[in-house]
């Protein structure tokens, strides 16, 4: 049901899913979804676990075996197709915090947080340091990326050469504050 609710939020947008159109996808009767979850509210934290997820594992594969640029790159690149591909399920995500370490959405979110950790280790930030740089990456890729899903990039200018500047951007501030 998780699943069938996170490909319809992205057809539809996550503020249009309601149980009656799942129900309807579903083929079954609105009862009988709360047999499963308590409501919208419950439904979208199972969603906001599946998209995290399945970003963690979409980022992670992308930078293994890389470093430096090519890992900030790996990363940028994957992310951004994630959210792209699935806005429905990366809205659902946004805002949801963990009941406690043992939350499935808790763990999703170290795992995706570890991919991005991996890529900073290439700059040899300094410990201090990793948590603004962690918030920079993802205030970049996700606007980036959040921007483009929602149609925010009107101009001709090419989307594809749009991040690889980003990508260059971040590359060029990270090694700065490392002294690389």
């Amino acid at each position: 049901m998780t699943a069938a609710a996170a490909a319809l939020a992205d057809e539809v947008g996550l503020g249009s899913l309601t149980m009656g159109l799942l129900a309807e996808r579903l083929g079954v009767r609105t009862p009988s979804l709360y047999k499963h979850v308590s409501g919208v509210e419950d439904l979208n934290r199972r969603i906001a676990e599946l998209a995290m997820g399945e970003a963690a594992e979409a980022v992670g594969v992308a930078v293994q075996g890389y470093a430096g640029r090519d890992a900030l790159a790996a990363a940028a690149r994957s992310f951004r197709a994630f959210v792209v591909e699935h806005p429905g399920r990366y809205a659902a995500t946004l805002g949801q915090e963990p009941s406690g370490p043992d939350d499935p959405l808790a763990s999703a979110a170290g795992r995706l947080l570890d991919a991005f950790t991996a890529v900073l280790r290439g700059y040899e930030i300094a410990e201090p340091d990793v948590d603004h740089a962690l918030r920079t990456l993802r205030s970049l890729f996700h606007g980036f990326a959040t921007l483009q899903a929602g149609g925010g990039f009107q101009w001709s200018a090419d989307i594809d050469e749009s991040l690889e500047w980003l990508i260059a951007f971040a590359d060029r501030g990270l090694r700065s504050v490392s002294g690389r």
